[in-house]
């Protein structure tokens, strides 16, 4: 077998599909690049068995097979080369001899029918969605998931399709994102959790001006635009009633310019505790005052900012690392922030909806006020 193909477009390629990789694999031969060519195309994928991401470009070539090649020497290689054709021979026993104009380097591959077969989605639902939708969504969405074991279903993003709306949450109990989608709609109502590795991916690749096809069935999801495809296995399991924990009832109603709130936050949660990252909001009349302080090192910051707020006055700790993710997922010049009492989560929104189409919540957990 052998092909012709660019240095620099086959190094991008490789950098795409190669987030699915694993540093320690179980399979010797998920370390590996699996390289098939057909047809004058060679398509790449990479693969840790729960999430196969693959795509294409075009070689010239006159042979059809494939192989298996080690995924960090490959790379490597290739980051060393300025922009130029390379030529790929392989033997029947997998060496592989690359040739440039600078010289010619071989290498041991494997044989391409042991690497494990991307799974068929059989009997899938689908449904279609632009670029632009889906990156947004995954951005406004994925840094509120978890990274507890023992609560699977909130280490992924939840997609929940209806006829008239697409939602997208994610939550780990401290903190919930609902960001909808009035634009985007499906045929019939479903509903599966996708795991944050192969979405991590999805973001990277995502053209905005493309559409993304999504198959999907009880155990397996599959992504479609352009040259690429990811597969990835869902996470089983049944997700948190999210509605019931948003609460509905929320008298104090604060809004304050977003980008003097976010950097408020960032200045002052330099001086909050390091263990609790706990901020200190107190809201009377006009006035909104931040302030965090840490105890052991006597370590402590206020500011002041003028703000619109409707309500009781009140005083309530948050994690300052929440509110400020969240802020940054937020494009409004103001945001408004909605309470009930210094012990019930805490509601953030935007105060102008930029885009029409779009609706988008964020819940936070308070932090018990020291004494």
């Amino acid at each position: 077998m052998r092909f012709i193909v660019s240095s620099s477009s086959l190094l991008k390629q490789l950098q795409a599909v190669g987030g699915v990789l694993n540093t320690s694999n179980t399979l010797p031969i998920l370390d590996n690049f699996l390289f098939e060519i057909n047809d004058k195309e060679l398509t790449i994928c990479a693969s840790d068995l729960d999430t196969v991401m693959s795509t294409s470009l075009e070689v010239e070539a006159k042979d059809v097979g494939k192989v298996a090649i080690p995924a960090k020497f490959l790379m490597d290689t290739l980051k060393t080369f300025p922009d130029q054709p390379l030529t790929f021979s392989i033997e029947d026993n997998f060496q592989i001899e690359i040739s440039s104009d600078q010289g010619k380097y071989k290498l041991s591959g494997y044989n391409g029918e042991e690497f494990p077969k991307t799974p068929n989605i059989e009997n899938p639902s689908n449904v279609v969605i632009s670029g632009d939708t889906l990156a947004s969504a995954i951005n406004k969405t994925i840094f509120a998931t978890g990274n507890d074991s023992l609560k699977p279903a909130m280490n992924g993003v939840y997609f929940q399709l209806s006829n008239d709306s697409l939602t997208f949450v994610a939550t780990d109990a401290h903190k919930l994102v609902r960001y909808k989608r009035m634009d985007a709609k499906a045929d019939k109502p479903s509903a599966f959790i996708v795991p944050k590795k192969p979405l991590n991916q999805l973001k990277n690749v995502i053209d905005d001006t493309e559409d993304v096809k999504i198959e999907f069935n009880e155990s397996n999801a599959k992504f479609l635009f352009g040259k690429y495809s990811v597969v990835c296995r869902l996470i089983d399991g049944k997700y948190p009633n999210y509605e019931a924990v948003i609460p509905n009832e929320n008298p104090n109603r604060l809004v304050v310019d977003k980008a003097a709130f976010q950097n408020s936050i960032k200045r002052v949660s330099i001086f909050a505790n390091k263990t609790t990252n706990q901020v200190r909001l107190k809201i009377k009349g006009s006035e909104l005052n931040i302030n965090a302080e840490d105890l052991d090192f006597a370590n402590a910051a206020n500011e002041r900012l003028t703000c619109d707020y409707e309500g009781e006055d009140m005083e309530i700790g948050f994690n300052s690392r929440f509110l400020f993710e969240m802020l940054t997922n937020i494009n409004s010049e103001q945001v408004i922030l909605e309470m009930s009492s210094p012990n019930r989560a805490g509601i953030l929104f935007p105060s102008e909806t930029v885009d029409t189409e779009e609706n988008i919540l964020m819940l936070v957990m308070p932090v018990m006020l020291n004494a």
